[in-house]
């Protein structure tokens, strides 16, 4: 009887407890959750300082606020990209790179943009800080001076030119600031420090005026270009280099003679209002011209028989026996090479500085033998071949990066996007 009294006292407790829960939880009284406070994702502030992306481990990325997952895939791509970030657009290009988070880190990357990283004295980059000191007037300033102040070699000598330029004297800090060389955040260090009028005087023309040269006046007289020497062409105003110029590229270019008043106009010593000033003056023989032409056309039917060259073997010499200067042949075959061999003979026609009426002629006559022309899919091509050609190396790190995961070249395409002409000339070397 006691066990069960005890066993009916228990159940009894357990139902009293059950009852209190539910009517506290049910009770139209709110709880006070004044105090609770939910944690959501980390807003540490970020403390930037310059870095080189090449350098940073993987955390240091994460110190940045990036995510594993983006880390793996920075990681990645700098091997796609050869191991080595050469500049801040490869750099933002990243997948895992938002155009928000590189807005704010572009500032602290020590990266070239693309047109720094294609200087040709580019090894590599550092941000160099500009100190300055003391006040000093940048007129009395050395390239030595200019290099101790942060800046390279190179900007130091275009400082100073630009300086020549406006006459021996930067004038006022107006002037100053317009040198290309000096960015806008540089100015605004070197500002305070500047020993120079804030604008540039109305009479600004006499700080050059002594610097400028005297014009002579020349007296001209008629002469056949074909025939002038140095000293005639030096006493019509041209300098020592300028008359050696115009020798040189009547001699060799033009094999010895000017065929029109055309062909002076290309020499680019002779500007054109220097042209407009000799012009009346100039009396052509025509005959020595017309002689000229003969014996080029003797010269190509004696040693080539151009409709048996081939277009992609043909030679350097060949197409200057064909009448081509040795600019443009060489132009054409530089392109050529970076090709790998022409496909059709529009290509050809796109060749810088070629005399397009000429080349048309010979590929009227001449034929273009393809057939050795190496051709790959996106999947095998290789890295180096992408590159190095004209048609692929604007999008060769994409290429790379999309068929690490993408073998189906359709969808590839899709990813890159790239413009309708630019696919159709990068299909003419797809197999």
């Amino acid at each position: 009887m006691r066990k069960n009294y005890y066993q009916k006292l228990a159940f009894m407790g357990m139902m009293l407890i059950i009852l209190f829960t539910f009517q506290k939880y049910t009770s139209k009284e709110k709880e006070d959750f004044s105090d609770v406070k939910f944690i959501m994702t980390s807003s540490v502030p970020l403390h930037l300082t310059e870095f080189d992306p090449n350098d940073l481990d993987e955390k240091q990325w994460q110190n940045l606020g990036f995510t594993e997952k983006q880390i793996a895939t920075i990681l990645n791509y700098k091997k796609v990209v050869g191991g080595k970030f050469i500049s801040k657009e490869q750099f933002k290009k990243c997948f895992a790179v938002s155009e928000e988070k590189y807005g704010a880190l572009e500032a602290y990357i020590l990266l070239p943009t693309n047109k720094e990283a294609k200087s040709s004295d580019f090894k590599s980059y550092k941000k160099n800080a500009i100190t300055i000191s003391e006040k000093f007037n940048p007129d009395h300033y050395s390239a030595n001076d200019w290099i101790k102040m942060g800046f390279s070699e190179r900007q130091a000598e275009a400082i100073l030119k630009y300086k020549s330029y406006l006459g021996g004297s930067f004038v006022s800090k107006e002037k100053f600031k317009e040198c290309f060389i000096i960015s806008e955040e540089n100015f605004q260090k070197i500002n305070p420090y500047l020993v120079l009028p804030e604008k540039t005087p109305a009479n600004f023309n006499s700080y050059t005026k002594n610097f400028k040269t005297e014009k002579i006046k020349i007296q001209y007289h008629q002469f056949d270009p074909n025939t002038l020497d140095f000293e005639g062409w030096k006493s019509f105003g041209f300098s020592d280099k300028q008359a050696q110029t115009i020798i040189n590229f009547r001699d060799r270019n033009l094999k010895g003679s000017f065929k029109s008043l055309e062909d002076i106009q290309k020499c680019f010593v002779i500007s054109a209002d220097k042209f407009e000033e000799i012009k009346p003056f100039i009396k052509m023989n025509s005959t020595v011209a017309k002689n000229d032409i003969e014996k080029i056309e003797i010269k190509q039917q004696q040693k080539t028989d151009f409709s048996k060259t081939d277009l992609n073997s043909i030679t350097f010499k060949q197409l200057l026996e064909f009448g081509l200067d040795e600019r443009a042949a060489g132009s054409m075959i530089g392109f050529r090479k970076k090709l790998g061999g022409f496909v059709n003979k529009e290509q050809i026609l796109s060749t810088y500085n070629i005399d397009v009426e000429l080349v048309k002629k010979l590929l009227s006559v001449a034929p273009l033998n393809t057939s050795n022309v190496p051709k790959y899919t996106l999947a095998d091509a290789p890295e180096e071949w992408l590159k190095s050609h004209p048609y692929f190396k604007y999008s060769a790190d994409k290429i790379i990066f999309y068929r690490l995961s993408e073998k189906d070249e359709k969808k590839i395409w899709k990813l890159l996007k790239v413009k309708p002409e630019y696919e159709t000339r990068m299909k003419l070397y797809l197999k």
